[in-house]
């Protein structure tokens, strides 16, 4: 009977769908494809990272190349135009180095000087005696090869000492024209502060036009003509202030300045050496030969934002709070001309920011007036020019 026991596994029958339980350990058989699903995937996954490195190869470097590309200019200048621009470098470097035999210590006034000459423009001298004013443009002159006249002003000149006059001639019983001092290629008007308005007012047809009208005939004047003016600041006794109107005629308005100690030293050892006062100078170039270099500054290319970043600057003079009178559209015109210029003399065919910039305040400064609070301030129109230039921005070209 104690076998009743056994039995009791009879109500453990209940328990026997428990066997089954442990049949769900069949489960592993699922754990077989678990095993399949991570090996072929997750190799795949590092698969796209083979070509991780191929996109820094996508040489991403190249996207630079693509602003130098703007900084091509837009412009194609023929082979032509860039030898003669090669050319007009080549002869103002040489000129340079023939007056730097004479101006010791002053390249860039003597650069300066032959901007203002590559540009047809007239160019006032403004500094003390003894400057070497008068020698820069005599050098010049030789130089250049140009038929050169000085005129020395003074209170009792008159405007027919420098143009010129009608003479009647009793043989033809007409009269005929003397042309005066003002028929040459490059005069030297010394000390133009000096002779009265009516003197000076002679040479305002002259500076612009290229002309002078004597009687009811004009008669042109040879080219190049160039007027380089001297003044002295400081004597202010018989002196006659230059009008608005004859300051805006003039292209630049410049100082040379004093030399320093090793300039000074060396302009005495070379004096020293020659043993004499004269410099022997070589020419360089003639007038037919200086016109085609002026002519061949008109193909320097100017960019369009490069033109509109000049007439932002001229429009600042006359839109400063310091300034009573801005420049006029002359200043601009000289800024265009004067900048294709100093292209030129680099020998280089376009126009950069920095050719702007350098010439700005000489081609500007003498063109505004400044109110009278700000001049008794001591401020410089000069000083208001370079502010300009700071707070303008620069286009990039």
């Amino acid at each position: 009977m104690q076998p009743a026991p056994p039995p009791q596994p009879a109500p453990a029958q209940p328990g026997m769908p428990a066997p089954p339980m442990p049949a769900a350990p069949a489960a592993p058989m699922p754990a077989a494809p678990a095993a399949p699903m991570p090996a072929a995937p997750i190799p795949a996954a590092p698969m796209p990272a083979a070509p991780m490195p191929a996109a820094p190869a996508a040489p991403m470097p190249a996207a630079p190349v693509a602003p130098a590309a703007p900084a091509q200019p837009k412009h194609q200048s023929t082979p032509e135009v860039r030898e003669r621009l090669a050319a007009v470098g080549a002869i103002a470097q040489a000129i340079s180095a023939e007056v730097q035999k004479v101006i010791i210590g002053k390249v860039h006034v003597i650069e300066n000087v032959l901007i203002n000459i590559l540009s047809n423009g007239n160019l006032l001298f403004e500094d003390y005696p003894g400057l070497a004013k008068t020698l820069m443009t005599n050098t010049f002159a030789d130089a250049l090869g140009c038929d050169f006249k000085r005129v020395q002003f003074t209170p009792d000149l008159l405007p027919a000492d420098i143009t010129g006059t009608n003479i009647y001639d009793a043989k033809k019983g007409e009269f005929t024209f003397k042309p005066g001092p003002l028929f040459c290629n490059l005069l030297l008007a010394d000390e133009i502060n000096r002779a009265p308005p009516k003197t000076q007012a002679a040479l305002l047809e002259a500076m612009q036009e290229k002309q002078v009208t004597i009687g009811t005939v004009t008669h042109k004047l040879p080219a190049p003509f160039i007027v380089m003016a001297t003044q002295n600041p400081v004597e202010q006794e018989g002196t006659y202030p230059l009008p608005e109107a004859q300051l805006d005629r003039f292209m630049f308005k410049m100082s040379v300045g004093y030399p320093d100690r090793a300039d000074e030293d060396e302009i005495l050892s070379r004096r020293i050496s020659r043993g004499k006062d004269a410099v022997d100078v070589d020419v360089i170039t003639d007038p037919q030969r200086v016109i085609a270099m002026q002519q061949a500054c008109e193909d320097v290319y100017v960019d369009p934002a490069l033109r509109m970043y000049m007439v932002e600057i001229v429009a600042r003079t006359r839109e400063d709070p310091r300034v009573l009178v801005g420049s006029s559209p002359r200043g601009s015109q000289a800024l265009l001309k004067t900048s294709r210029a100093a292209a030129a003399l680099r020998g280089r065919d376009f126009v950069t920011p920095d050719d702007v910039k350098a010439i700005s305040e000489l081609a500007l400064a003498h063109r505004i007036i400044l109110k009278p609070e700000h001049q008794i301030k001591g401020l410089e129109s000069g000083e208001v020019i370079q502010t300009i230039l700071r707070e303008v921005p620069v286009p990039t070209v």
